[in-house]
């Protein structure tokens, strides 16, 4: 049993497929809110995002006693936190898209361009390798979908793809995960990592 899942509405998520790829996973209990007492009563937080860096954490801390909640719940509560694409840069120090702005600096890092090159486009967008670095009982070896043009340059890094050369595909410590791609755009792979996570006892 997962218990009730959290999904943080601040403008800036993909929220109707997220919600629909954690039922298919088998999440009977989400709630898509921007209500800081949904989070603190949560057994597991999902933060999605889409959309730049700078306007998502804007977002995010304009709605009132949200940041302080997932601080009480997931930062020193323990609870499984999953952040995905945006919502994983979220977790850095700092963004540097449309100039500088602060992360929720949960996990250190800063989140940069992507630089296009010959054969190398950005946005980094289609389906990739996920490529663990490390052993992490969510993070397995397989394909999943990115859309992309900025990546996390730091510490606690679970797994790169590569697109001219490692990019940060996932980081994460403790009880806080974070991927780059799109599980719910992911079919099968993401699914499964879905799986794991609302089974995950960090």
């Amino acid at each position: 049993m997962s218990g009730a899942v959290a999904l943080i509405d601040y403008g800036a998520g993909n929220l109707h497929s997220v919600h629909n790829a954690l039922k298919a996973a088998g999440a009977a209990d989400i709630a898509i809110t921007a209500d800081p007492d949904v989070v603190r009563r949560a057994d597991r937080i999902v933060l999605p995002g889409v959309g730049a860096f700078g306007a998502c954490a804007s977002g995010l801390r304009g709605l009132p006693g949200m940041v302080g909640a997932m601080e009480e719940r997931a930062l020193n509560g323990g609870v499984p936190f999953l952040g995905i694409c945006v919502g994983m840069q979220l977790l850095a120090t700092r963004g540097l898209e449309l100039g500088e702005h602060a992360g929720l600096d949960w996990i250190s890092g800063t989140v940069g361009s992507l630089v296009a090159s010959d054969g190398v486009r950005v946005p980094h967008m289609g389906w990739n390798d996920v490529a663990p670095t490390r052993p992490h009982p969510l993070i397995e070896p397989g394909e999943a979908y990115f859309l992309h043009s900025f990546a996390f340059a730091g510490g606690d890094v679970l797994a790169t793809t590569d697109h001219g050369g490692p990019v940060t595909a996932a980081i994460g410590r403790d009880n806080l995960i974070g991927i780059q791609f799109h599980p719910e755009k992911s079919q099968r792979y993401g699914i499964a990592l879905l799986e794991r996570f609302l089974a995950w006892r960090p």
